[in-house]
């Protein structure tokens, strides 16, 4: 089973380079982002929708905003979907840039629910955060997953999942029959800077203040716009009153700036670990390289 993973760093142009190899051949897109599988954040998570346009896509609008969607969601949703897609004769596309979610398909975590015990809930939210990341990090000394850290509520879960894996000595499984080809996209630091200033200012322009507005009037609670990402944090920060527009846009563009090094920092991990990644230059013709690649890979019997 042949599958092909795009990823890269936030505004890379990933979304597009999927759509263009799903057309040239015959592709279905199965996303990974933590936060598209929220239905109602469209524009803050980039969804673009319009450029499928006929490709169909999964793993999109598949939760609501507070269901507390994970990894093992991910997973399952995942594993499920790339047999159905080969039944159809066409080739499945995973693209994306949460680390966490990429690796838990191209390495086969083997993943355990973590059930929920109220009682115990009660007593790590009388913990001061100082505590529970202690807490957390005792049983993950590795933290690589920074979102665990964000909010409470995030880290509990963290503890809660790190508790259940600990006591798992269920052997690690792998995707069957599975032969990857991962691309990535590689922008040069400045200019990727640049696109997400660009891509920010457009997403402000074309309505998302609007849209934390209708999820905050929706019943939505602040608290959960707060774990969606960094632009619906700062953005619920502006509509409160508690940040200026102006500060708003420079907190937000220097913080997604931040987060798409610590996104490559993880694909670095991801190779030491022995993930191979083909990384494209995207200045120059990304998309023909690609084309060139893949068809290779289809045409092979092993990964080119």
């Amino acid at each position: 089973m042949k599958i092909l993973v795009i990823l890269g760093p936030t505004a890379s142009g990933k979304t597009r380079l999927a759509v263009r190899l799903a057309q040239r051949f015959d592709g279905e897109i199965l996303s990974a982002d933590s936060r598209q599988v929220y239905r109602g954040l469209d524009i803050g998570t980039g969804k673009d929708l319009d450029e499928y346009g006929a490709i169909p896509y999964h793993l999109i609008d598949v939760a609501d905003p507070g269901d507390g969607f994970n990894l093992f969601r991910f997973q399952q949703l995942c594993l499920a979907r790339i047999p159905e897609i080969r039944a159809r004769g066409r080739l499945p596309i995973l693209a994306g840039g949460t680390g966490l979610y990429l690796e838990s398909i191209l390495r086969g975590y083997r993943l355990t629910p973590a059930r929920v015990d109220p009682r115990q809930r009660a007593e790590w939210h009388a913990l001061p955060d100082d505590e529970l990341i202690a807490r957390l990090l005792a049983l993950k000394p590795e933290q690589h997953n920074t979102t665990d850290l964000e909010t409470r509520d995030r880290t509990i879960r963290a503890i809660e999942i790190a508790l259940a894996s600990r006591n798992d000595t269920a052997p690690v499984v792998t995707t069957p029959e599975a032969d990857f080809l991962v691309l990535g996209l590689r922008w040069e630091r400045s200019v990727l800077r640049e696109r997400i200033a660009e891509r920010l200012h457009r997403r402000l322009q074309e309505g998302m203040i609007e849209e934390v507005e209708g999820l905050l009037a929706a019943g939505v609670p602040e608290e959960t716009l707060d774990g969606m990402g960094l632009e619906y944090r700062f953005v619920t920060r502006f509509v409160r009153g508690t940040l200026t527009r102006e500060a708003c846009e420079t907190h937000l563009v220097q913080a997604i700036r931040q987060f798409a090094k610590r996104q490559e920092t993880w694909f670095r991990r991801m190779e030491r670990q022995g993930v191979r990644i083909h990384w494209l230059d995207a200045t120059a013709d990304p998309e023909g390289e690609a084309e060139e690649r893949v068809g290779s890979f289809l045409a092979s019997g092993v990964r080119p």
